[in-house]
């Protein structure tokens, strides 16, 4: 096993997507260095600060440049970052002006940063789509499940009768509600970074600003309010939503897996796991993975916070906190998404156990209601004492139902109604509507 299973050629399909993988590549790292020293040398031309020769021949060698790793790696080693190692190789193949113009009044940290925050373009997108994809199948599971009834649990106890869409909807909701934050998270994460070495921009005579405004533009970015070279907020902030969202999936996984219990049994998943020895298993790995990225990704979390913590205008070691989590966590929510969207399309739900427990109860979980029912006609102390009586008898198999149990005592009414699950559902099909007409609203909105 690597040191990160993400990593992993046997692993790594297990908890991410290639696509992601593909943005974290050393390559493509390094591809997004050189796009942005080429945008830099571009908007400098275009403000006549440097050569357009040399502005031509940077973005001409950018073309066919070749980074060796292995030459980089002495380089990093000793700098930290792969930078000052890039451009040395970089500068090596450049003729005049070129080689003097590259790099012109930027710092490390603003090539690394502004490169992760055009990952980062390309990881929200990826994200955006599959939190859509996932809405869109949770909100046709939600519907098509909005009259299968089941047992509502509450403490992990047989509560009241719901129904299976209701349960869905609930997964859907935060989910709604994600898709909101990342959309308003977007303009505060994708921004540019250029400060130069102390974020003072000093070393560009008073075009700083004007350099920093047109390279935002050239790349497509927002301009900063100032360098935020120590400044973390929004990639904390972007690791607080990846576990927000893996935690609303994660409790996906919890419910799944008691569920598919063999003694429940209301669900499995349509992609079984087996068993080496026991053939009769049918393990919810797909469940399990999702409980497992939840719990990484609230385990990882705290590190982005760590990372807040920086010191004065450049920091040490908080900028490298950011490495060692934000693409594991980035990787995790992206496989994540992925799976429950495949589980859910997939998803056995077998309705004939849901009733089996149903009826397994004896209308036990209807004693909520048959206390309200009872109590405009004999109040609500009486109420409560008559049901509490009744459950008792059942529970000691006294009367086969709690409608038996009720009816065999004196002074019930007759007119008291002989209830049903389908009775005490309460607004539970206009709450699924509710959800899914919000999920409609935000995708109508988004285009």
């Amino acid at each position: 096993m690597s040191f990160s299973p993400l990593d992993s050629a046997l692993y790594g399909p297990m908890f991410t997507t290639p696509d992601m993988t593909a943005l974290f590549r050393d390559d493509a790292q390094l591809a997004r260095m050189l796009q942005v020293e080429v945008a830099l040398a571009r908007v400098q031309a275009r403000l006549g600060l440097i050569a357009e020769q040399a502005a031509e021949q940077i973005a001409a060698s950018a073309l066919t440049f070749s980074v060796d790793l292995q030459r980089l790696q002495p380089g990093l080693l000793r700098d930290g970052v792969p930078v000052p190692a890039l451009l040395g190789e970089w500068r090596a193949q450049l003729p005049e002006p070129a080689r003097t113009a590259l790099h012109r009044g930027a710092t490390t940290q603003d090539i690394v940063d502004t490169a992760l925050v055009l990952t980062l373009r390309d990881a929200h997108a990826l994200l955006d789509a599959e939190l859509h994809a996932l809405m869109t199948v949770m909100a046709a599971l939600a519907q098509r499940h909005r009259h299968t009834v089941m047992a509502g649990r509450t403490h992990s106890q047989q509560a009241v009768p719901v129904t299976f869409g209701l349960k869905v909807a609930g997964w859907l909701a935060p989910l709604v509600r994600h898709a909101g934050r990342l959309h308003e998270l977007r303009p505060r994460l994708l921004v540019l970074q250029f400060g130069g070495a102390a974020g003072t921009l000093s070393a560009l005579n008073g075009d700083g600003l004007r350099v920093a405004s047109a390279l935002a533009g050239e790349l497509a970015l927002a301009e900063a309010l100032m360098p935020w070279h120590t400044q973390r907020d929004a990639l904390a902030e972007l690791a607080g939503w990846l576990s927000l969202v893996t935690g609303g999936l994660g409790k996906v996984g919890q419910d799944l897996l008691l569920l598919a219990q063999s003694e429940v049994a209301e669900v499995t998943e349509g992609a079984r796991g087996g068993s080496s020895t026991m053939p009769q298993k049918s393990n919810p790995v797909q469940s399990e993975l999702l409980v497992a990225a939840a719990r990484m990704n609230a385990t990882l979390l705290p590190a982005l916070h760590h990372a807040l913590v920086q010191e004065h205008e450049r920091g040490t070691h908080g900028w490298q906190l950011e490495w060692l989590t934000l693409p594991q966590m980035l990787g995790l929510t992206a496989g994540a998404l992925t799976r429950a969207r495949h589980l859910l399309e997939d998803l056995n739900v077998n309705t004939a156990h849901m009733q089996a427990t149903l009826d397994a109860s004896r209308g036990l979980m209807l004693a909520e209601a048959y206390t309200f029912a009872l109590t405009p006609l004999i109040g609500r102390a009486d109420a409560a004492r008559r049901v509490q009586e009744a459950v008792q008898a059942v529970l000691h198999r006294q009367a086969p139902t709690l409608q038996d149990a009720l009816g065999g005592q004196d002074g019930i009414p007759a007119s008291l109604p002989r209830l049903n699950e389908v009775d005490v559902l309460g607004a539970s099909g206009e709450l699924i509507d509710r959800v899914t007409a919000a999920l409609d609203a935000l995708q109508r909105q988004a285009g």
